[in-house]
């Protein structure tokens, strides 16, 4: 189990975010994006699991700016305020606030300087601007949305990037996942996976529409993704 921290923007706005530890130290660090959902009970049991990976994982309150502290349930109600949210969400600002996490975990006297950024949903769409636009090791984006409004910045990449989509997704559809394909899938560095026979929301365990196996298939290539990056 973790604990929540506060962590300081570069404009000195203070937010919090949920601190997960490893068992041995130092390790790399990694920062857990949300989905929508922002930083509830599930992100964070998927933020003490890669703790007990090795890793020092930090998953913050997205929409501190917004409106702080609205981890939201799995329902009509929790949906319908997180759209709201997002529909709030500078999408540059946000992705300067990533950088002030990057920055924070490498600042960590008990991280080893190596960072990698995942996330899931709209996590997924700043994991992937984490690869353009921020020094880090390495990132992980699962079912990432409105990525394909950001290609324009692919050739910016300068990390490895994992990509996990689902292949019945209606926010990321067949057409969506193609585009991405045609601009970065042949690239050095880039490894994308659809998973037959899931939907968007595939790694909530615990909660539909679970996919035991791909949720796990999709973990072990995470893990060996980050694994390999850190190494070297």
């Amino acid at each position: 189990m973790g604990e929540d921290i506060t962590l300081t923007a570069s404009d000195g706005g203070r937010f919090a975010a949920y601190l997960a530890l490893p068992a041995r130290l130092p390790a790399p660090g990694l920062v857990v994006l949300p989905e929508v959902f922002n930083t509830n009970p599930h992100i964070r049991s998927v933020a003490d699991g890669y703790a007990a990976d090795g890793f020092i994982a930090l998953s913050p309150d997205v929409f501190w700016r917004q409106e702080a502290a609205n981890y939201l349930p799995y329902t009509d109600e929790g949906r319908a305020k997180a759209r709201a949210l997002w529909a709030r969400l500078d999408t540059d600002q946000f992705a300067r606030d990533l950088g002030d996490m990057v920055a924070a975990l490498r600042g960590r006297a008990d991280c080893t300087g190596k960072i990698g950024v995942m996330g899931f949903c709209l996590g997924g769409k700043f994991a992937y601007l984490a690869t353009t636009r921020l020094p880090i090791e390495a990132a992980v984006s699962y079912y990432g949305v409105q990525i394909d409004q950001h290609l324009d910045e692919a050739g910016r990449r300068a990390c490895p990037l994992l990509m996990h989509f689902a292949s019945d997704d209606p926010h990321v559809p067949a057409e969506t996942v193609a585009a991405i394909q045609a601009r970065i899938g042949g690239s050095p560095g880039v490894d994308i996976h659809i998973y037959p026979g899931t939907e968007h929301g595939f790694n909530r365990q615990g909660y539909p529409p679970y996919n035991e196996k791909a949720a796990a298939a999709a973990r072990a290539r995470t893990l060996a993704h980050f694994r390999r990056a850190f190494s070297s």
